[in-house]
Order: C-alpha cells, then sequence, then structure tokens
C-alpha cells in the first residue's frame, strides 16, 4: 500500500471513530447535565485535551506508537473528537519550550479569531438567507 494512503485511511478510520465518539459523548453528558450551558462540548473537550496529553506523554517517555498508530489516534480520532486537544497540546509545547508570548498568541488567537470568524459566518449566512 502507498504509506500516503496507509496515512489517509488512518485519519479517515480514526476521523470516523472520533466524531461518533463526540456526538454520542457530547449527547449523553448534555442528556444529564442541567441548564443551557454546553456541558457536552466542554465534556469532550476536557476529555479530548487529557486523552493528546496522554498519547504524547506515553509516545515520548518510551510507550512507541508507531507512525501510522500515532497518525491514527492523534490526528484522526482525537483529531475528530476534538480539535481543541490539537489546541492545548500544541499551546503546552509553546509553554514547555518557554515561548510564552507564542502560547498566548496562541490561546488569543484561536479563542479570539475563532469567534470573530464564528460571527463573520453568522452574518454571512444571514445575508445569504436574505435575513
Amino acid at each position: 500500500m502507498v504509506p500516503a494512503l496507509g496515512r489517509a485511511l488512518a485519519v479517515g478510520l480514526g476521523g470516523f471513530i472520533g466524531a461518533i465518539g463526540r456526538y454520542g459523548l457530547t449527547g449523553l453528558v448534555q442528556r444529564y447535565a442541567r441548564g443551557d450551558f454546553p456541558w457536552g462540548t466542554l465534556a469532550v473537550n476536557v476529555l479530548g485535551c487529557f486523552l493528546i496529553g496522554l498519547l504524547m506523554a506515553l509516545a515520548r517517555f518510551g510507550i512507541v506508537f508507531g507512525p501510522r498508530t500515532r497518525t491514527f489516534l492523534a490526528i484522526g480520532l482525537l483529531g475528530s473528537l476534538t480539535t481543541f486537544s490539537t489546541f492545548g497540546y500544541e499551546t503546552m509545547v509553546l509553554v514547555r519550550t518557554g515561548s510564552w508570548l507564542a502560547a498566548a498568541g496562541n490561546v488569543l488567537g484561536n479563542v479570539v479569531l475563532g469567534l470573530v470568524a464564528v460571527l463573520a459566518g453568522l452574518a454571512l449566512g444571514r445575508l445569504l438567507a436574505g435575513i
């Protein structure tokens, strides 16, 4: 099998499982939560951050995962479960290397620009819908 195809299939399979996991877990948590706060999304994001931290620590400190397994778990499964886990891990890498300004920029950029992008998308959607 062509290596790139194998990686793509690993990402796709992991993404399929992660998306189903996100859908199921978010719904389960939200069903039992009280109020309008998005507890399900928060739970998935925190779980994804924990799992990517665990995965990367295991990979870094002795538990060796092959490249396809890492691709399946980190990019496919966790990337589909929540991209927030990648954001959290990358921010902590910046902190660990002493790049505090870059870490703060990453946090502010992702949160602020992400919210601005949501507002822009909502505005464009309203415009296109004629509202």
